[in-house]
């Protein structure tokens, strides 16, 4: 027998959200939040192996004419390879700043959420969910795919193409935006506005 104290209608209404919009959407932010805290954190740990990434990229010395190895570099395009090892470490550092603003900004929106679930509402952790996950996207569609990608040609290159990544990435991201901004009932809360 159990006791009918225990089972009071906000315990039961936050059961429910197990089931609910706002706890998938909590789900995604909580995943993207511990991957790019975890790259952030490696690429602050273990510098030299993405540091090597970037300075193909932004040096272009991969990027293959035609797109076939051993054909050379594409001269219409290599104005634009950098080749300066202090800005491939400025891009690199700005790349991991940004990484780890974006974890914390997740983690924040996460916390947010947990308050969400105990019935503060959900309308600052979507907020901050929301800025996250265009972070991400900005990170991943906007530097990786559009400036390494096109800019620097990064999909000629044969050994340093980190395209498919950024694009799951980004995807995963995008996801997790579009649950946030569903409507559903069991977004409101008490201070949802506040």
């Amino acid at each position: 027998m159990t006791d009918a104290s225990t089972h009071t209608p906000a315990t039961a209404s936050r059961w429910r959200l197990l089931g609910a919009l706002p706890f998938a959407a909590a789900c995604l932010v909580l995943v993207n939040a511990l991957y790019i805290f975890l790259v952030a954190l490696g690429n602050i740990t273990d510098y030299d192996t993405n540091f090597a990434f970037v300075q193909h990229v932004l040096a272009m010395d991969t990027t293959n004419f035609g797109g076939a190895p051993g054909e050379g570099l594409d001269p219409e395009v290599m104005w634009r390879a950098i080749t300066d090892p202090v800005i491939w470490n400025i891009a690199y550092i700005g790349v991991i700043v940004w990484e780890s603003a974006t974890a914390i900004v997740l983690i924040v929106a996460v916390v947010l959420f947990v308050r969400g679930y105990f019935g503060r509402g959900f309308g600052s952790a979507r907020r901050w969910a929301s800025v996250g996950l265009v972070m991400i996207v900005l990170l991943f569609v906007g530097g990786f795919i559009s400036i390494g990608g096109e800019w620097f040609q990064m999909w000629r290159s044969t050994s340093w193409n980190g395209l498919d990544p950024a694009f799951r990435n980004a995807v995963i991201a995008s996801i997790g935006l579009v649950l946030l901004h569903l409507p559903s009932p069991a977004w409101r809360g008490r201070d949802d506005e506040a």
